[in-house]
């Protein structure tokens, strides 16, 4: 059973508020608490953080050594092979390591990613229709390109972050031993780089959590004017909203291009300071040599040391704005994460086959003001049940509750079972209910593949036979004969017309097991020739014992069913 939120064409969807601006930790601690390959990650590049800082001092100690022998003594480093040695093998692994961080670093953040897609989409789903209503794209746009901003973010800056918490102190502990006023230079100027980053940071603040909001307007806007398009072009304006999807363009461009200009902004800045901050070292270390003040091997290990006490922290200012839109994007996920499920049942559902649904005294809230209110309905086992009304009075919103898909403001939905037993739907196993009911939405909702993979997905054990049979009972013989059991759909049926889909999705309620058929609008994309179609199928379900709730405006439809229920007036026949 699959009951996807529908946006109606046209209808505006606004973007989510952008979040409350708060300062953010440069590493989410959810990300490593709840994320196991996160954790993984962060562990992994604090060893390997480790061994590049042993191997920075080893290489600068070993430089040391071989400079001074060939300045002082005129030896030449062969004359030193195991020096020599050291500090090519240290060379050689701190290179294995930060290709292990950067190789293992691509494939933790795609395990991420796809984690948090993974819980994303799947909590998404277990809220329900109506949390979902008109956010489909906006979680689309967040689950795709959204969470993929976490790439650079992990790839980038966690590690240049790390590197900063352990090669920066032990290469910095080190100088402080060879030379202690190189130290308090390095010391004293280490903090302009972050000093630097917080004040272009402060230019940047919110700017990326906007250029995400953006997008994801942009996505929600755009992907509800292609669900729309064939309305559009069935009424002649398909030619009207390009001007607005032009001008969410541009406001997306303005928006990228005023972080890329920030993003080049302190990459300058932080690149001037760390050389700065270097050459004040080297001055130093120069006066005192030629003062005859200090010893050239210390000094000549201080000066291949200096840069690597200011590489990281300089790599994280650059990598800074990866950063504000990798924990954006993780805002904005874990936002949807901490939104609350309704409580779920853990009640085996009854034997739908002889069990009666009921509503009562259902009333949810609307937009304006509540709908449906107060529907009272009976759906008993093997019998039509009906639901018409007035567009907007909540026909399809009382059905979502009647199936655990919607939580009531008011009312409870109930299911009697054989035994006279009462429940409420909400203290069921949701799976044990939903596994004995087929759901045909307005909007059909297809898997891809092949016309006869997409129909035998109802009931995997139906021959072909079985097959055909449904096929002409419901109109789509004849599609089949134009492309063929093998024809190829996209998602959601891509490839057919509207009508088309709803006579595959008619095919697949006939061919399905489940005792309940639930049909919400079914004639709704067909013309009035094939309208006898659902009238027949409708027959025929009832033939087969089994029950049936069909939302309908069409005389001829409510005609067929036993009992009529117009918002809390029943009518049985």
């Amino acid at each position: 059973m699959t009951a996807p939120a529908e946006t109606p064409v046209g209808s505006r969807v606004d973007a989510p508020a952008a979040p409350a601006r708060r300062s953010r930790a440069p590493l989410d601690p959810r990300l490593v608490r709840e994320v196991r390959a996160a954790r993984g990650h962060v562990l992994r590049t604090v060893l390997l953080g480790l061994v590049q800082a042993g191997c920075a001092i080893t290489v600068a100690l070993g430089l040391a050594r071989l400079g001074t022998a060939l300045l002082q003594d005129g030896t030449l480093p062969t004359a030193l092979p195991g020096t020599l040695a050291a500090v090519l093998l240290a060379l050689g692994v701190r290179a294995l390591a930060a290709g292990i961080t950067e190789r293992y670093g691509h494939r933790s953040a795609t395990a991420t990613i796809a984690d948090l897609r993974l819980r994303l989409v799947s909590h998404t789903a277990e809220l329900g229709p109506r949390a979902g209503a008109g956010r489909g794209a906006d979680v689309a746009s967040l689950a795709t390109s959204g969470l993929e901003k976490l790439r650079p973010y992990l790839v980038g800056y966690v590690p240049q972050l790390l590197l900063a918490a352990t090669v920066t102190p032990l290469c910095l502990l080190v100088i402080a031993l060879l030379d202690p006023l190189s130290a308090v230079i390095t010391l004293v100027t280490l903090p302009l780089i972050p000093l630097f980053m917080i004040l272009v940071g402060s230019l940047t603040v919110g700017r990326s959590a906007r250029l995400i909001e953006d997008m994801r307007s942009l996505w929600a806007q755009l992907l509800d004017l292609v669900d729309g398009l064939p309305t559009l072009r069935a009424l002649g304006r398909e030619h009207g909203p390009e001007r607005t999807v032009r001008a969410l363009g541009d406001r997306h461009r303005a928006s990228a291009l005023g972080s890329l200009r920030y993003a080049f902004l302190s990459s300058m800045v932080l690149e001037f300071l760390s050389t700065l901050c270097v050459a004040l070292v080297a001055v130093s270390i120069g006066l005192r040599l030629v003062a005859g003040e200090m010893e050239l091997a210390p000094a000549l290990a201080v000066l291949v040391l200096a840069p690597e006490v200011h590489l990281p922290l300089r790599s994280v200012g650059a990598r800074y704005h990866a950063s504000t839109d990798g924990l954006a994007a993780l805002d904005a996920t874990f936002t949807v994460l901490a939104e609350p499920l309704s409580s779920a049942g853990t009640l085996p559902a009854p034997d739908l086959r002889r069990s009666t649904l009921a509503l009562r005294d259902i009333a949810v809230a609307s937009r304006h003001g509540l709908a449906p209110d107060g529907a009272e309905l009976t759906l008993r086992p093997g019998r039509v049940l009906a639901l018409t009304g007035a567009s907007g009075t909540g026909k399809t919103t009382a059905v979502q509750v009647l199936l655990g898909l919607l939580d009531p403001d008011r009312g409870r939905a109930e299911v009697i079972g054989p035994d006279g037993a009462v429940t409420d739907v909400r203290d069921l196993d949701r799976r044990s209910y939903w596994d004995q009911l087929t759901l045909l939405p307005q909007r059909p909702v297809l898997p891809p593949g092949t016309l006869r993979e997409v129909l035998a997905a109802a009931r995997p054990d139906a021959g072909a036979e079985e097959l055909e049979e449904a096929a002409r009972l419901t109109g789509l013989a004849p599609v089949i004969a134009a492309r063929g059991w093998d024809a190829d759909l996209g998602r959601g049926g891509r490839g057919l017309s509207l009508g088309e889909r709803q006579r595959l999705s008619l095919a697949r309620a006939l061919l399905s097991p489940a005792p309940l058929v639930v049909l919400d609008e079914p004639t709704a994309h067909l013309d009035g020739g094939t309208e006898q179609i659902v009238l027949d199928l409708v027959d025929r379900l009832r033939e087969q014992g089994r029950t049936v709730l069909v939302v309908a405006h069409r005389e001829t439809l409510l005609g067929r069913a036993d009992d009529v229920v117009s918002l809390g007036t029943e009518v049985t026949r």
